[in-house]
Parts: C-alpha cells; structure tokens; sequence
C-alpha cells in the first residue's frame, strides 16, 4: 500500500485522531455518499451508533461533536476550531442539522445518536454505523466504517474516497520493511529523507513537497504558541489546569537559570510537548503525529532541534519530517498506530519512535543509527497501556507525552553514541509491539475500563 507522508501527517482537531478526526471524516464522507447517490434531499434523518472503543470512549474523546461536525459538512483539516461550539449550540437549540444550505435534518441527540460499549464490528474496535431514512422512517442508505488510528478510516466495501482506499501507485522506492528501507539507501546511496522525497514526487513537485512539509512546521509551531499563551482548565469535568503558560512564564522569567542547571533543556522539551497536547485535549488545531494522543512528542523534539541543535536549519526539519514519517509507514503498515487496536504503544511509543528518528536524520546520521534510534525509543515503550481517565485525553496522556518526547531524545543520543549496529533489528521490535497488543487485554486499550482510568481515589 502506498502511502504518502501528508497522509500520515494530517491536520486536524483534537482530542483524538480515532475518536474525533476519523468519526468526522468518516460522517462527512457518508453524507458525500447520499449526495452521489442522489438521495441526499430524501434524507430526514441520519442514526449513527457508535461501538467497541467508540462506545466506551467516545463522549471524553468528543466523538459525538465530530460525528455532528462531519453531518454538518466540516472536515477536520479545514474547521475553524474556534466556530465549533457554536455550531453544536445551534444544533441542540434547533433539535437539527444543517446538512446543506438547502437541507436541514431532524436530529435528537438521545434518539439519534448510540454509544454502545458492550457491542463491536468485525474488522476493529473502533466501528461506527451511519444510517439514513426518509421522512417515513423508511432505510435509504446504511455503512459501517472503522477509525484505524491516525484519522485513517476503512469501510466494508472500500468506497471509492482516498482516505479508504489502498493506493497501488507504483513507488520508485517500495519499501514494507526497516530492513528493506536500509537496503534501499545502502544500494542507491541515498539517505532515508532522499528516499522519501523521491516516493513523495510520485504525487507532488518537489517545491510542493517542501512547500507541505514547510506548512506542518508552521502548524507544529503555531499549535505550540497557542499552548502556550492559553491559560485556564481543559474541558470534560477533571478541571486539569493547563500547566504550559504558567510553566512557559518561569522558563522565560529565570532565563539564567539554564547557566546553573543544564537539565533545564528537558524543560523546555516538556514545556513544547504540553502546550501541545494541551492545546489537543482542548479541542484545537493539531497534527496527527501520528495520533493526536500523541500529536506533542514530534512537534516537542522539532523544537528542541530547532532551539538548542546547533546546526539547526529548514532543511533539517524538512529531513525530520520526512524520516520521521517513513518510520511511521512501517507501524501502520506491520502493526498499529491505535490505541484502541494495540495501546497506547501504538500511539506514544510510535511517535517516540518517529521522533527519535527524526532526530537522528536531523542530525545527519546515518540510515543505520536513525533505524537503531526508531528501535530503541520503541523498544521502551512496549506494553505501554491506553488508560485514560474519563476516557479524556488528559490524564494520563498529556504527561505520557512530555515523557515520550524527552525519551526520544534519548533515544536519539544512544544511537548516535554507537557504530548503528545492535540485537535487536527496528523490524523485530514493530512486530513485537503488535503481538503485545494483540496479547493485551482490551481494558487496557482505550476503553477506559482498566489501569489508572479505574484505580484512583475519587474525593
């Protein structure tokens, strides 16, 4: 399956790429359906059920405000975070939705919209159905998707949308393997970057490639100026108080205090990852990095490259991401990137993994220590659980992620100490992450029934 970097990379709001950006996109497209299928101004009314992780999770993550949003004919790339509440008023004052100018529908959102936690679809975890009927409650059109993580979304019978569909396009350098991808740049004397700006020209010039990876650095950064400068409690009822303005006041406030302590850089790289991820569990814009649970850790590691690597420079970041999402390719391709398929490993530790590699290509090392940094940082995140509670992305995610990017980090500064040799190959590790998940029980994925979601002390 070909796939390119931008949709690995994709930009949209939080919470959550499976429970928010996936369910709105999948809403959106199936609406498109009823229009194509020119059934759309017979619609009355839309039913969606929600089940598995969606069932258990969805009203934390807000799945049911982007399964509105999505009706409502907004894509998550394109809304304006700062509309969305006025939307869903205007929705529950009216008791309807507005599908188009010239078509509204009937929506009650007890009657017309299920979570249901005890039920699942065949294919994964995160199933939803949309069905729609005419004003004599009779059924005219009913699909069932899947949020595979990432904002990725699957159906049954493969319908003809981008987003759902295998690309068989022809790559100049097909790779499904870490060891495949190092033998492609060994023989071909490329880095891994090169690699993949070489697929990346299959779809686009190279000044658009640039250009695309140019816009998630501004997007990367603006999200973490936001998180920065936005004071107050997140959304959902645990009244967690947003940490960065305050944190990001001290760091600025006492800049000589770096002089006295040199681990006041790891405060720093905290201070990116929570802005970020606090600025996702807000609803905000974010990337899918490759998830938005944990959309903090790259943008955290691209600012430490940027701010305290001394050769540091728009090429380097460009590299970053473009590694960076090869490494990505190789987790959803042989594993998981959901937290609801695999855990939070499959979120968290993939991005820490991706991060750490994209460090490395930053830095100019080679495609053998960018592979062996990808290993290490991943190989300290097996078994890592998806254990939020409220089924909010707030507690434990948000420190999960300040603690993923520091960890790449790490990851990075192990590797490029070594020669690039080492046991344990970046292929083993991805599928031993996937058998873990596959071992793990499901209350420890994203269902919100296991771990710290149900072990504190509530006062």
């Amino acid at each position: 399956m070909a796939i390119s970097v931008f949709d690995l990379f994709k930009v949209g709001i939080g919470p959550s790429s499976s429970h928010t950006v996936g369910p709105m996109r999948a809403a959106y497209l199936f609406c498109q359906q009823l229009k194509h299928r020119d059934i759309l101004k017979q619609t009355a009314t839309i039913k969606t059920d929600l089940f598995g992780s969606l069932g258990h999770t969805g009203k934390g993550h807000g799945t049911d405000k982007a399964i509105i949003l999505g009706l409502s004919g907004y894509q998550p790339d394109a809304i304006d975070p700062d509309i969305i509440d006025g939307i869903l008023n205007q929705v529950n004052k009216q008791q309807s939705i507005e599908i188009s100018a010239q078509l509204k529908i009937a929506f009650n959102y007890k009657k017309h919209l299920k979570f249901h936690k005890r039920k699942t679809l065949p294919l994964h975890s995160n199933g939803m159905r949309f069905v729609a009927y005419d004003g004599d409650d009779n059924e005219l059109l009913s699909k069932d998707f899947y949020s595979v993580g990432g904002g990725f979304i699957i159906s049954h019978n493969k319908l003809a949308q981008k987003e759902i569909v295998e690309d068989a396009t022809n790559l100049p350098f097909p790779f499904k393997s870490g060891e495949q991808l190092l033998a492609l740049c060994q023989t071909n004397k490329m880095t891994i970057a090169e690699i993949m700006y070489a697929n990346e020209k299959t779809w686009f010039n190279k000044r658009s490639i640039n250009k695309q990876l140019d816009n998630l650095w501004q997007v990367f950064k603006a999200c973490v100026e936001r998180g920065l400068n936005s004071p107050g409690e997140l959304p959902g009822g645990l009244k967690v108080k947003r940490r960065a303005p305050e944190l990001f006041q001290s760091l600025r406030n006492k800049p000589q205090a770096a002089l006295r302590d040199p681990l006041t850089i790891l405060d720093w790289v905290n201070l990116y990852a929570l802005a970020v991820s606090e600025e996702n569990a807000a609803g905000g814009r974010v990337v899918t990095a490759p998830t938005n649970g944990a959309a903090g850790i790259i943008p955290a590691v691209l600012h430490y490259y940027y701010h305290f690597c001394p050769e540091a420079n728009i090429q380097g970041i460009r590299n970053f991401i473009l590694t960076a999402g090869a490494v990505g390719m190789l987790y959803k391709e042989n594993a998981s990137i959901s937290g609801a398929e695999v855990g939070c490993q499959g979120e968290v530790g993939v991005a820490c993994s991706m991060a750490a590699a994209g460090l490395a290509a930053a830095c100019n090392e080679s495609p053998e220590h960018i592979e062996n940094a990808a290993e290490i940082a991943m190989e300290h995140n097996l078994g890592l659980t998806c254990d939020p509670i409220g089924g909010l992305v707030q507690i434990p995610c948000i420190e999960r992620n300040a603690m993923g990017a520091v960890k790449a980090i790490n990851a990075f500064r192990l590797a490029s100490r070594g020669d690039g040799s080492h046991w344990v190959s970046l292929d083993k590790v991805i599928k031993t992450m996937k058998i873990t998940g596959q071992d793990m029980q499901s209350k420890y994925k994203e269902t919100s029934r296991g771990g710290l979601a149900v072990n504190i002390i509530e006062c």
